[in-house]
């Protein structure tokens, strides 16, 4: 049924889709590999595959609000994205970080490193209000709970937080959600 609801919907709903590095682990830490999903989000958007309306960068996972523009399909999207991120990250710990690589092995005959949870599950925002909901929960996330990485929203630079609060846009990939309905 999640299949059929993902192929059903995912060129009319924007989603909300939570990533996570495996084990929890605090891979994400890093400003580079931060950097790395920024970028990777930028090129989605450039290739006309997504458009992306609101993004955290957790130590241990990400958080997305986008739409995946059609002939594209979410699954392929999905994994050319953890694909590309995979590669750039292993390259790089095999670098500058080998004695962190042994973390990420896998037991799976498919890979022989994983970083990323398998199997994240988009969550199709049906209204405004869900949107809304969705939306605050991603901004918010840095400063709540264990993470306090920053002591106000507006110092956080991993997130769209001041694209939609202080209209800067230091992040040119970005669309505003109220697009999806004008």
């Amino acid at each position: 049924m999640e299949n059929e609801d993902e192929e059903l919907f995912e060129h009319i709903y924007p989603n909300f889709f939570t990533a996570t590095i495996l084990n929890w682990l605090p891979l994400l830490k890093l400003d580079k590999y931060k950097q790395l999903i920024i970028d990777s989000l930028a090129f989605l958007v450039t290739q006309k595959r997504v458009k992306v309306y609101a993004f955290v960068i957790m130590p241990n996972h990400i958080h997305l609000m986008w739409k995946i523009l059609a002939p594209y399909r979410l699954s392929n999207v999905k994994r050319d994205f953890f694909k590309f991120l995979s590669n750039k990250i292993k390259k790089d710990l095999k670098e500058f970080h080998p004695n962190v690589l042994p973390r990420f092995e896998s037991t799976q005959s498919d890979r022989k490193y994983q970083f990323w949870q398998r199997n994240p599950l988009p969550i199709f925002l049906y209204s405004r209000k869900v949107l809304e909901q969705k939306l605050d929960y991603v901004h918010h996330n840095p400063v709540k709970g264990k993470w306090m990485l920053v002591g106000s929203l507006e110092q956080y630079k991993w997130s769209s937080f001041n694209f939609y609060e202080e209209e800067t846009n230091d992040f040119e990939f970005l669309s505003h959600y109220m697009e999806q309905y004008e």
